[in-house]
């Protein structure tokens, strides 16, 4: 493919053009993609990379039959979803049957962040409350109604946390409050919540919703405890509330044994509001809020019309709906659950080899990495992740790093990915870690005295690319200097390593 441009003349015509807050993935070395097939991206050299990132991509890139859907509709007719037209029912029809009976009633947007504002506007319609309850470190979208309510975002920026918000622990069982040896994990972060309700209530405030990721991704790949959710489900709608469940990045099969990620729950689960956004149209922007007949009802009571000129366009539609045939047809759940136990499988044999891995979690093609500098006290290992993804892209895989302290390696490849795939990136992963650690215990090199100071510089682009969702900086936390080890480890095992 012809580009437009040389790589360094896209970057600066992007420094001058585009918004600074824009990041870029690996900013102190950008990839420059031209074209991407199924779970592979080429950069304009030609050099293929294994995607390991993209949960947009969802049923491969430029898969066939999503290219002919859209082509075939936008040869006949894209227009707004006012008129009628048979794509955006069929589709909500087709959807609707892959949720629970109850949840029926569809609203279509263009992207995750219209779908989690929505849904929060029905919440509040609904009963006429306003407070919302949300997990800490998590991330619902950009509008200002979402970045109100993702602490992912407003603990690291200027803004303050706004008096109808009210911010639960994340049901973190190896990093948070209740561990995996608590007895009952889950009860007790559903009694977090409950704690919550009853002092908002003390306060005259109402509660009308609880929204969480039905697996937080920015917030580091954590898996609820079995049971939680049905408990928080018991005190919000005790307290007149809705369960929001944030299906955006992890719904469409991901998990491999369900549709949905809130499904691990249990079948006695089930959300009164479910939003979905990223893979749903496997690039095209496409989302949607699903509620019940009785939430629905009362958003139209009050008397405003909802209106989206392009949310379930029958351009959008058609690709949904093969987005939604691709899943089945080539058994893509089914794909997710035997990938992923065998990726999972195999990083497990790596958490047993190399001591940087403290622990993997996650299920079907949604997976965890959680770096550590200490098993024992879990000291995250940040710079360290940051040091691994950018030789993993050197070794022509992509992986992103992400979590509160950014030391989770977030795997959510393409649900094309193969067995064969997960071999070849845990492969590279092994050589890395080996070398890193290698370094990491060579005194000579890496046991800096505590009344030394760290002389070594990371580059400014390593350095926004490690702060850029927020990360706190290392060099405001004394307690990153642990060991005596330089917080700016990225750079100095960059300029150390060939691997």
């Amino acid at each position: 493919m012809r580009e437009l441009y040389s790589k360094q003349d896209t970057l600066a015509l992007r420094r001058k053009h585009i918004g600074p807050s824009c990041k870029v993935f690996f900013a102190a070395d950008p990839v420059k993609i031209v074209r991407a097939q199924r779970q592979y991206m080429f950069d304009e050299r030609g050099d293929r990379y294994l995607d390991c990132i993209n949960n947009v991509a969802h049923v491969g890139h430029c898969h066939p039959e999503v290219v002919k859907a859209a082509l075939e509709q936008m040869e006949a007719l894209n227009t707004n979803s006012r008129f009628l037209h048979d794509n955006i029912v069929e589709y909500a029809r087709r959807l609707s049957a892959t949720l629970p009976e109850k949840l029926s009633v569809c609203y279509f947007t263009n992207s995750g962040s219209e779908a989690n504002d929505l849904a929060l506007r029905l919440a509040r319609q609904f009963r006429g409350h306003q407070d919302v309850i949300t997990l800490d470190h998590a991330y619902h979208g950009h509008l200002s109604s979402l970045i109100e309510i993702s602490p992912y975002k407003f603990r690291k920026g200027k803004d303050v946390k706004k008096e109808f918000v009210h911010v639960a622990p994340a049901p973190d069982t190896y990093r948070g409050k209740y561990r995996e040896d608590h007895a009952d994990p889950a009860n007790a972060y559903a009694d977090e919540v409950k704690e919550i309700i009853e002092k908002a209530h003390n306060s005259g405030r109402k509660i009308a919703a609880f929204i969480a990721e039905s697996m937080q991704s920015c917030g580091g790949q954590i898996i609820p405890p079995a049971g939680y959710f049905q408990k928080v489900a018991e005190y919000v709608h005790r307290a007149g509330g809705v369960f929001i469940a944030d299906e955006v990045q992890v719904g469409f099969g991901r998990v491999g044994k369900h549709f949905w990620s809130f499904q691990m729950q249990g079948e006695d689960f089930v959300p009164d509001i479910v939003t979905m956004g990223k893979p749903m149209g496997n690039g095209h922007p496409m989302a949607c809020v699903v509620t019940t007949k009785e939430i629905a009802e009362a958003f139209s009571s009050s008397g405003m019309e909802y209106f989206n000129t392009y949310g379930g366009n029958p351009v959008s539609s058609a690709i949904g709906l093969a987005v939604l045939n691709i899943i089945e047809n080539e058994d893509l759940q089914g794909n997710a659950t035997r990938v992923g136990d065998y990726l999972t499988e195999l990083l497990n044999k790596q958490k047993a080899k190399h001591t940087l891995i403290g622990d993997i979690r996650g299920i079907g093609l949604f997976i965890g990495i959680d770096l550590v500098k200490d098993r024992q006290e879990r000291t995250p290992a940040t710079d360290e992740a940051q040091h691994v993804i950018y030789k993993m892209k050197e070794k022509r895989v992509l992986l992103s790093a992400d979590g509160p302290h950014r030391n989770v390696l977030k795997i959510k490849p393409p649900m094309c990915f193969t067995e064969e795939d997960a071999k070849f990136m845990v492969d590279q992963l092994d050589e890395i870690l080996t070398v890193l650690e290698e370094a990491i215990g060579a005194k000579s090199e890496s046991v800096i005295s505590e009344n030394t100071p760290c002389r070594a510089k990371m580059p400014n682009e390593a350095r926004s690319e490690l702060l850029g969702e927020g990360a706190s900086d290392p060099r405001e936390n004394p307690g990153q200097k642990r060991n005596g080890l330089c917080t700016d480890k990225h750079s100095l095992l960059s300029k150390r390593l060939k691997t």
